[in-house]
């Protein structure tokens, strides 16, 4: 197992402007969160769930909670805006495949989502610095100090994940080809996770999911970018994209 990277030293200036990508507004603003201590060296100003990146920014992190396998168009959109600097691919585990399949399309970096907050922004600094960094899956549930949708309820990450893509409406097979698991593995998550949840159909496992944030959304959350002087507001706006 790697050692989880840290900051050294913090850089003189600007910090660097950040926007997190993924459909689920509990999963960006958890990164946000997370985020939040850091905000002189790493500053989040955009949060965006389904809909472009506006705001020129350093770094977009791409969050693959229900897009592991990539299939979708919006990571080549994010590669080919000439406003974002980098492109990394935040994920719970990085597997070759998926890894390969990114640098491709033209990511800068994949980061796994087991690293803690000082963990990440050096990570996400050396991806500034190096535009390509690849830290190797950390395989430490500890570790992982963001937050996703049913959590609090007791699943764990792959659940949540599973859980999210049948609430969307896919099938398991569907679901399979998304997480690069077996038809088998999904069955075997859908099974604990149903215990969890303590339902017994896939039409009450959806109800749930929708309840507990699983559904997607379309949403763009605008942070204030730094004021001349260093003053900095929390939330600027929330704008809901037609």
């Amino acid at each position: 197992m790697s050692a989880a990277p840290r900051l050294t030293a913090v850089p003189s200036g600007q910090p660097l402007t950040l926007a997190v990508v993924n459909d689920h507004e509990l999963i960006v603003r958890g990164v946000a969160a997370m985020l939040e201590p850091f905000k002189d060296v790493i500053q989040v100003v955009e949060l965006d769930l389904d809909v472009p990146v506006t705001r020129p920014v350093d770094i977009a992190l791409y969050d693959t909670f229900t897009r592991a396998n990539l299939g979708s168009d919006d990571l080549d959109d994010l590669c080919e805006n000439p406003g974002i600097g980098r492109v990394v691919l935040y994920a719970w585990q990085l597997n070759e495949d998926l890894v390969a399949s990114a640098l491709r399309r033209g990511v800068h970096g994949a980061l796994p989502k087991s690293l803690d907050g000082e963990a990440l922004v050096a990570a996400l600094l050396a991806v500034h610095e190096q535009a390509i960094e690849v830290i190797p899956f950390v395989d430490d549930p500890d570790l992982a100090s963001n937050s996703w949708p049913g959590r609090e309820f007791g699943l764990t990450p792959r659940e949540s994940e599973i859980i999210a893509l049948v609430t969307a409406g896919l099938s398991n097979l569907e679901i399979a080809e998304r997480t690069y698991l077996s038809i088998n593995s999904v069955k075997s998550y859908i099974r604990s996770a149903y215990r969890t949840m303590d339902v017994t159909s896939r039409s009450k496992a959806v109800l749930w999911g929708i309840d507990h944030g699983m559904a997607t959304s379309r949403m763009r959350v605008l942070m204030p970018s730094a004021q001349a002087e260093g003053h900095r507001t929390p939330l600027a706006q929330v704008r809901e994209t037609p």
